[in-house]
């Protein structure tokens, strides 16, 4: 029987960006409360499009809900102690929509900071 508490982390490993932070993630779950998978890896078994899964930061719970964009960054914040405060934050009234927003405005820029990062792991930076 799979963990009811487990989130499974749905990530593009080839996203300089994401990689970093699921670096991150990994070494803060402490708990072992998540399971990553890169969708960017073709062997990996995608249960909704991967060109969705690509375009927004998605996590998934152990019933087979999905939550994207903010409310799937405070669902992964929650599964992590150290960071648990920031996901009960997102419940407050209003505070989700807020996240969203913000979320929304950094997928516009996130091509840039992509070629940024590949641009400085070439040169040694």
């Amino acid at each position: 029987m799979a963990d009811q508490n487990v989130l499974t982390v749905w990530y593009d490993g080839g996203c300089p960006l994401c990689t970093r932070e699921i670096a991150l993630m990994r070494r803060l779950d402490t708990r072992h409360r998540l399971r990553f998978v890169d969708v960017g890896d073709e062997r990996s078994r995608c249960p909704i499009d991967r060109r969705d899964l690509l375009a927004r930061f998605h996590v998934s719970d152990a019933q087979g809900r999905f939550h994207s964009g903010a409310a799937a960054f405070a669902a992964m914040w929650r599964a992590i102690p150290l960071l648990r405060p920031l996901g009960l934050a997102a419940r407050l009234p209003g505070m989700l929509w807020l996240l969203e927003r913000l979320y929304r405005g950094f997928l516009r820029v996130r091509p840039r900071l992509q070629r940024w990062l590949r641009e400085g792991n070439r040169h040694g930076r």
